[in-house]
């Protein structure tokens, strides 16, 4: 296959990324805008906007477009998140598409449906890390206004641009991805949280997509879109329509000592003190952490790692285990 014009050399070793140049902005337009803003007498009052223009020069329009040079490794994912193999499978069609073109990287928009702690922010990341790219997370249950994806016009107090406009200037990639996270719980009476996403999730308009901030068109074309619910009925329908939707079951017992045997392993291989304990856990610790969701096993093996060493143990057993949370204190799947 011949090389696609102006991507960065790639080695023949399959699953490394290839990085093209792709402008999110016209420079143009940012220094019309900062101009009138001079013009008008303005700058002192609206000495935020200034700088943010001023920043967006000082930066350039010019951000990585990353993708696979061939089809990545994805099997370690079916293993450590085998309740997402559909989304998998769907991930994987995408990326055979553009593997071998000059095509950029497009995956239709993802809605994971599934209960609290089965995995869905972490599937995120893990997808984020195989495509060589960054994540950013926009919770919609803790959101108290409706301009945290748009921004907010500068004419307000306080007002700041969104979290789309952040991730694309203030980052490094072009095709970054963007978790709306809990999408369902998006409420405000006065604003459309979601108002943005119509436009967003349609790659024809999103190439000119206007943060209410800065006012200046940014393509946000390429972004990797990802939103979360645990019920689909609260979303509007055309935003549903815009998706590729997955219910997440929780996964089966065998499937969670599976991913409770790739987290102990994880654990121990990312920290100098992992080569003080077994390289393989016991049956009877992993039968313990099985009773736990996926998001509970991390805090559950910390715990069990320091009472196995408070004991001079090179061993976790199942009694260094916390019981598994119910309603109270859960904590994150692991990042």
């Amino acid at each position: 296959m011949e090389p696609c014009p102006d991507s960065a050399a790639a080695t023949p070793s399959r699953g490394l990324p290839i990085a093209r140049v792709r402008d999110v902005f016209s420079p143009d337009d940012v220094q019309q805008r900062l101009r009138r803003l001079k013009s008008q007498g303005h700058e002192r009052e609206q000495a935020t906007l200034c700088q943010t223009y001023e920043r967006m020069l000082e930066r350039g329009p010019q951000r990585f477009a990353v993708k696979p040079s061939g089809m990545p490794d994805i099997e370690p994912l079916y293993e450590q998140l085998p309740n997402f193999r559909a989304v998998l499978d769907d991930v994987r069609r995408h990326i055979a598409l553009a593997h071998e073109s000059c095509d950029d990287l497009e995956i239709t928009p993802l809605l994971l449906l599934g209960p609290p702690g089965v995995g869905k922010t972490h599937f995120a990341h893990q997808l984020a890390e195989l495509l060589a790219t960054t994540m950013t997370l926009v919770p919609m249950s803790s959101m108290t206004a409706g301009w945290l994806l748009s921004g907010s016009s500068s004419q307000w107090k306080g007002a700041k641009p969104g979290k789309v406009f952040e991730a694309l200037v203030e980052g490094n990639y072009a095709n970054p991805v963007i978790v709306v996270d809990e999408i369902d719980k998006a409420s405000n009476a006065q604003y459309d949280p979601l108002g943005a996403l119509y436009g967003l999730l349609e790659p024809q308009t999103a190439q000119r997509f206007v943060d209410e901030f800065a006012e200046v068109p940014i393509d946000a074309s390429q972004v990797i879109w990802i939103t979360t619910a645990n019920d689909e009925r609260a979303i509007p329908e055309p935003i549903l329509n815009r998706m590729n939707v997955f219910e997440i079951a929780p996964p089966t017992r065998d499937e969670a000592c599976r991913i409770a045997r790739q987290l102990y392993q994880r654990l121990r291989a990312t920290h100098d003190w992992g080569r003080l304990f077994d390289e393989e856990p016991g049956e009877d610790v992993l039968d313990r952490l099985a009773g736990m969701a996926p998001r509970e096993m991390r805090r559950a093996l910390m715990t069990g790692f320091g009472n196995a060493r408070l004991q001079r143990r090179d061993r976790i057993e199942a009694r260094d285990l916390p019981a598994a949370a119910g309603a109270r204190a859960r904590i994150g799947f692991v990042q």
